[in-house]
């Protein structure tokens, strides 16, 4: 019947993966629509008891994940290549950093710039330092960058290289199950490994609609500042709507024409504010602040890397790290398979060691000089300007409104505030959109390099990614998006131990394609007791290296690839034919 269903809509994909999964999200939306306090105190207990008893594991893991993609970088597996060996990236460095850093967390950093480092200046993470000093000023630029920088791209990272090398070198499936052949071999393409992929898709639903939520209370904020327009359900629903159907336009235009124009375009844009702040604002001191905010954050970096808060300094912050940390780590892994994916799509060519030390490079940095001027100016604001953000922001809530609190403190506030409401709904776009191209991939299991999605397929994900969000919203105001982040917090568990998983699996997979490593050969001495002897010792040629070391055995041909052997330190006395 399903096959009969697809031929009848014209879809591509494959039935069962595509119509439970999107069974599964329909069904909790209908559920949380009707007893969505129900489905807040289920998850939410959940939720509580995995924060409570396993924050500490998500704290180290994500630790040990930093270090894992640091070894195998410096590796002798940092010089293999995420596609065939003579293979060149795709994109240029330029377009490859736009595109990252829109599918990754453009839109995190467009409401958090602000409301993050405020919030930790008004309330000390870990109470040692008095709220709203420069003490609190340093430790929540320490604090802001280490939820923002390497650790967050670490969770985007290690999945993506994990796709990259299974999809582009070992020719897999674009599916979350092909990272596991090494282990499950022709598993993956049954059960077991299609369930692997729907929780996969539907942690990665509900994670981006978690940030669709979150733009569009942004946005409402922003035309509630510039128009007065009212923050409700009605509006935010209306916002929904149009940005999703910009995101189906770009989507449907395809990955060059679309999605790289627009974060190309919002990449562009950013930076353009970026500097706007920076040349308007108190420009020494954010200079300054930028550089002496990074020298924190990697002083601080080892300690807050293992940091579990073992002994808070009051009850009030003895779930801080929960709320805060915990919660970023377990929502980050959600959607980690759409960005890792879309991050494995656009890196083909590259080598694992350029891979791994862009990803984690280039969008930290940027990263670190957004928070590092727009935190600095957060609190040169408050230390010795008007203030009010504090109050705005912590006092008052209005996480959403932050960022416009902050521009009404500026030159042209109206024009600029206006200007970031265009970003934000082009970084929501071009969220939405990738995700939407990654979505299709995973369910379908083909690339568009193998088989064309047709482009209502999927323009489907996208309109659903929105209908998601719209009915969250519309359905049971912020409460929706508490129990929506509650639920992706118990699903990102089993993301979680994935990622363990994964790096086992990489490093047995190219281990077995890489071959056993040649054996290590040296100059042979004798004993040299006179200085006659030495010097003849010195003079002996070094061992030189025959070449080919290793045969590369043809289709059907049985060989294992192992490599030369050598003796006597210098000449090879057999070699494979």
């Amino acid at each position: 019947m399903s096959e009969r269903i697809l031929r009848a809509l014209r879809l591509k994909t494959d039935p069962g993966v595509f119509f439970t999964t999107v069974g599964v999200i329909l069904l909790f939306v209908v559920v949380t629509f009707f007893a969505g306090e129900w489905v807040g105190s289920v998850f939410g207990s959940a939720s509580g008891w995995i924060m409570t008893n396993l924050g500490w594991f998500y704290i180290f893991g994500v630790t040990a994940f930093l270090g894992f993609l640091i070894w195998i970088a410096l590796s002798r597996f940092g010089h293999v290549r995420l596609g065939g060996d003579d293979e060149l990236p795709e994109h240029s460095t330029l377009s490859w950093f736009g595109m990252l850093f829109a599918a990754g967390i453009g839109t995190i950093l467009m409401f958090w710039g602000v409301a993050e480092p405020i919030s930790h200046f008004a309330t000390p993470p870990r109470g040692s330092v008095e709220p709203g000093s420069t003490d609190a000023a340093s430790e929540a630029m320490a604090f802001t960058l280490y939820h923002f920088g390497l650790h967050t791209w670490t969770i985007f990272a290690l999945p993506a290289l994990a796709f990259a090398y299974f999809i582009y070198k070992r020719k897999m499936p674009p599916r979350v199950s092909s990272i596991f052949a090494p282990l499950l071999g022709d598993k993956i393409f049954g059960p077991l490994g299609k369930t692997i992929d729907i929780v996969a898709l539907v942690g990665t639903v509900f994670g981006v609609a978690t940030s669709v939520g979150l733009g569009t209370l942004q946005i409402n904020a922003g035309l509630n500042e510039l128009f007065g327009i009212a923050m409700s359900p009605v509006v935010q629903v209306l916002i929904i709507a149009v940005v999703t159907t910009v995101a189906c336009i770009s989507v449907a235009l395809g990955l060059e024409k679309g999605i790289k124009r627009l974060s190309n375009l919002n990449i562009a844009m950013a930076v353009a504010l970026l500097i706007f702040v920076l040349v308007t604002g108190p420009t020494l001191f954010l200079l300054k602040g930028t550089v002496e905010s990074l020298g924190v954050y990697l002083s601080t970096l080892p300690e807050l890397a293992l940091w579990n808060n073992v002994f808070p300094a009051s009850d009030d912050l003895a779930s801080w790290q929960n709320t805060w940390t915990v919660f970023y780590w377990a929502w980050t892994i959600t959607w980690s398979p759409f960005v890792g994916i879309f991050i494995a799509r656009i890196s083909r060519g590259r080598t694992i060691r350029q891979f791994v030390f862009g990803v984690l490079g280039l969008p930290v940095a940027f990263s670190v000089l957004w928070f590092g001027i727009f935190g600095m100016a957060s609190f040169h604001i408050e230390l010795f300007g008007s203030g009010g953000l504090v109050e705005a922001v912590v006092d008052d809530g209005d996480i959403p409104g932050a960022l416009f609190a902050f521009l009404s403190n500026y030159p042209l506030a109206t024009f600029i505030s206006g200007l970031a409401v265009v970003l934000v709904v082009i970084f929501f776009t071009t969220s939405v959109d990738s995700a939407s191209m990654v979505v299709d991939m995973i369910a379908s299991g083909k690339d568009d390099e193998v088989q064309a999605s047709p482009t209502h397929q999927r323009v489907i994900w996208g309109v659903l990614m929105g209908a998601v969000g719209a009915t969250i919203l519309a359905g049971t105001g912020e409460g929706g998006l508490t129990a929506l982040q509650e639920v992706i917090t118990v699903i990102g568990l089993p993301f979680f131990i994935m990622g363990f998983v994964m790096m086992y699996s990489l490093v047995r997979g190219i281990s077995s394609d890489m071959g056993e490593r040649p054996p290590t050969v040296t100059r042979q001495w004798r004993r040299a007791y006179s200085a006659e002897e030495l010097e003849k010792h010195e003079e002996a040629p070094s061992p030189e290296p025959v070449h080919p070391l290793y045969h590369i055995p043809d289709e059907g041909e049985q060989d294992d690839g192992a490599p030369v052997t050598v003796a006597d330190g210098a000449e090879a006395t057999a070699e494979k034919d």
